[in-house]
């Protein structure tokens, strides 16, 4: 006599990659910002996939202050949320040792 055990499927395991339904190696969005908090959308060069993507958003999510990150690599828009305006230098740095390019603030 043997006995078989069906597990569930999720959603996520028939959809999408091998990362989330979505496709992208990431969260959905990014946490709704903290009243008080600064929303700033940054323009990124170079960003192709969900790598690209988590990349930037680990090096600007090291920076002091910053509560969220998301990065899109399809429109090149990378959105933080930061107790306070941040200094566009240390962003800029913090997107070129991702090995890309901040192009602008996205007015």
């Amino acid at each position: 006599m043997s006995a078989q055990t069906e597990l569930p499927q999720a959603a996520s395991e028939t959809t999408g990659s091998c990362c989330s339904p979505s496709g992208s190696c990431h969260s959905g969005g990014a946490a709704e910002a903290p009243q008080g908090s600064v929303t700033t959308v940054y323009e990124v060069t170079g960003m192709t996939c969900g790598h690209c993507e988590g990349a930037v958003s680990d090096e600007i999510s090291e920076l002091a202050g910053v509560s969220s990150v998301k990065a899109v690599a399809a429109t090149g828009q990378v959105t933080v949320v930061s107790e306070a305006p941040l200094d566009e230098a240390a962003v800029r740095a913090a997107v070129d040792e991702a090995g890309y390019e901040l192009v602008g603030v996205k007015a």
